[in-house]
């Protein structure tokens, strides 16, 4: 004879034990109301001895939801780690199951006619509630088919100022910025950049930043000293051997990079050439990434606040798919922190101790 399965055990069965209504168990399990901590303690008791665990199905036929989000982003080159994608994801996937809510990964297509039908067929079809998108650049067409469908969405990071759409944003010129202050403080006026394509946008903000920071302090941008290219270690090394055997008069005395990645390289090619990073040349990243607090020496960077920017951009779409009526298109700027360490100084700093990816 065939067995019957345990019987799931109700809301009702778990607000009758714990001696409250089935309404207050509802708020606590999804964190929309705050009691006082006897309370609580007796709600969460409950739920682990009837093994309660939540009727998804039967809550998304409620509420016509499918407590999906879907994230869409531009998956790294083969070969290449990106901390930072991991750390948003880490966030984003916490942050989510916090709600109830699933995250649904899928890659940022290159052919603009496949990621649309992509996006049309994850709307038509009700798989997913809404979407929050990373890499954006001009002229996305994600957020124009996004904004023309009407569907919930917010972009980790801005595009064409004439779009209004909810998104959060690291201010990368702000980030840029203090790190020219820093170097002018330190007494440079030679600094040169490694940077990425016109096209970037992200590109585009940092430079905004790099060049007010020289406007600050009086210094002309010269053309020799901004290296364009791909954001990856080896595009850092040629470049930064190009600025260093330039005629010593128009040699650079700090090389800024827009990513850790680059600034690895520069850092290598320096020291290749005979060159005391942090003595003879000061050279800075972006992103703070693990790595930087290990080269030798530790690297000068900007850490983004990317846990933060995970939990924030899942709920400001759960707050927009809440209440739609009163989530208004802005965006949020997040000012990142300059992290100062030996190799713009040639000073030797401690190691710090509290980035999220520190290892023992």
């Amino acid at each position: 004879m065939a067995m019957n399965p345990q019987k799931r055990a109700t809301l009702k069965e778990v607000a009758r034990l714990a001696g409250v209504s089935y309404q207050t168990v509802s708020k606590v399990l999804n964190g929309q109301v705050q009691l006082p901590e006897v309370t609580e303690a007796r709600i969460w008791e409950a739920v682990r001895a009837l093994n309660y665990t939540p009727n998804h199905t039967a809550r998304s036929l409620r509420s016509r939801r499918s407590h999906t989000i879907a994230y869409c982003w531009a998956p790294t080159a083969t070969g290449q780690a990106n901390p930072i994608l991991d750390e948003l994801l880490q966030s984003m996937v916490q942050a989510a199951e916090q709600q109830g809510y699933y995250l649904l990964c899928f890659p940022n297509l290159p052919d603009p006619n496949r990621q649309r039908e992509a996006y049309r067929e994850l709307i038509d079809s009700g798989r997913v509630d809404g979407f929050i998108l990373s890499s954006v650049e001009y002229e996305d067409p994600r957020i124009l088919y996004l904004m023309e469908r009407r569907f919930p969405f917010v972009a980790f990071g801005r595009s064409n100022p004439e779009y209004q759409f909810p998104s959060i944003d690291i201010d990368g010129g702000m980030g840029m910025l203090k790190v020219v202050r820093h170097l002018v403080e330190r007494g440079h006026r030679r600094i040169a950049a490694l940077t990425w394509p016109p096209e970037s946008r992200v590109g585009a903000n940092r430079i905004s930043g790099f060049l007010q920071g020289l406007i600050e302090a009086d210094i002309p941008p010269v053309p020799e000293w901004m290296e364009r290219g791909e954001g990856v270690p080896s595009f850092g090394y040629q470049a930064t051997l190009r600025l260093l055997k330039l005629p010593e008069a128009m040699r650079p005395t700090a090389i800024v990079a827009f990513n850790d990645a680059m600034a690895l390289g520069a850092v290598r090619a320096a020291q290749q050439l005979g060159y005391r990073v942090g003595s003879d040349i000061a050279v800075t990243g972006f992103d703070d990434t693990p790595i930087a607090r290990y080269t030798l020496p530790p690297l000068t960077s900007v850490r983004q606040p990317i846990w933060e920017v995970g939990e924030r951009l899942v709920n400001r779409l759960i707050a927009l798919l809440d209440h739609p009526e009163i989530s208004s298109p802005y965006c949020e700027l997040i000012e990142p922190e300059l992290i100062i360490r030996a190799s713009s100084t040639g000073e030797e700093t401690p190691l710090d101790q509290d980035h999220p990816y520190l290892y023992p």
